[in-house]
């Protein structure tokens, strides 16, 4: 007896796990980033933060850059710059400033603004369509990831207006990248536009480390070093690994479902909470399978919109 397998049916299966797979890793990555930048901050200033952060990342994947910079197509260099520019150099930036004054865990809910401005961001300047489904799916995500905030135990209303519209910024720059990304940069391995987007931010982010007296500080401190260390391990894991892998999904699932690892964020900064020992009640764990189920919604396929 012989069995016949689809194919076609396999590799897309093989596919949807792949995503899925590259969906928490970076959750989980991702979500542990506000911890590392409070820990960072902790010994050091919102701009040394972030541009050891920048730095770090540019500067593990110097290699990679040098070596691919020159097989990089003529009229890409622009959109990688910019890339690194919108999507790591000036929110990481954004995101340290803010938490100087906010909670990381509100950072992390409106850090789930980015898919909405994928879609708001992809309309008006790069002509996309989006599926009801997706939108459906996003609202439905956004939508637990706001009850998520407001029901942990220790909430409390912070109303540093400027702060917040800090973050804000970031999540719009996060979605005309991501529209760019996909847009432009298609064709480009995801290894190359991180690693010579990263590279190229890292100059810059080497320059405010210089103005803001980071080398004259006493490296003796053991808080200074463990704040460097933390920073660094941001830049590594949290922008570099974290970019590289970023864009491989948005390659191969798309903008829309590519951006909503942000509403897995606040799940994973819970699941940080547990481990410092914080409580969790049923209230938190429903509006995860709320998210989870948004971001299912979102994946499903949809008639498109104009």
């Amino acid at each position: 007896m012989r069995f016949k397998y689809n194919t076609k049916v396999f590799n897309v299966e093989n596919g949807k796990v792949v995503n899925w797979l590259l969906f928490i890793i970076l959750s989980m990555i991702w979500g542990s980033s506000f911890v590392l930048m409070k820990e960072g901050l902790l010994h050091l200033n919102a701009f040394q933060v972030a541009s050891i952060r920048i730095f770090s990342s540019g500067l593990v994947l110097l290699p990679v850059a040098v070596y691919n910079f020159k097989k990089l197509p003529t009229g890409k260099l622009g959109y990688v710059f910019l890339s690194g520019l919108f999507g790591s150099l000036i929110p990481a930036y954004l995101f340290c400033i803010a938490e100087q004054n906010i909670d990381s865990s509100l950072a992390g809910v409106l850090n789930a603004l980015t898919p909405i401005f994928v879609i708001i961001t992809g309309a008006l300047f790069f002509q996309s369509k989006t599926s009801s489904l997706k939108i459906l799916g996003i609202f439905i995500a956004f939508t637990g990831s706001v009850l998520l905030f407001f029901s942990q135990p220790n909430f409390t209303h912070n109303s540093n207006a400027g702060s917040v519209l800090l973050v804000v910024l970031a999540t719009l720059l996060y979605g005309v990248n991501v529209n760019m990304v996909y847009r432009h940069l298609s064709n480009i391995p995801s290894l190359h536009i991180a690693a010579i987007g990263l590279a190229l931010s890292a100059i810059p982010a080497l320059l405010v480390l210089f103005l803001t007296g980071y080398f004259r500080l006493n490296f003796y401190d053991k808080g200074i070093l463990m704040s460097t260390g933390y920073s660094s391990l941001l830049g590594v894991g949290g922008t570099a690994v974290a970019t590289v892998l970023f864009y491989m999904l948005l390659k191969r699932a798309g903008s829309v479902f590519a951006s909503m690892v942000t509403y897995a964020i606040p799940v994973v900064a819970i699941g940080w909470g547990v481990l410092y020992g914080e409580k969790v009640g049923l209230n938190q764990a429903g509006c995860m399978i709320i998210i989870l189920a948004g971001v299912f919604v979102a994946n499903q396929k949809g008639r498109k919109r104009v």
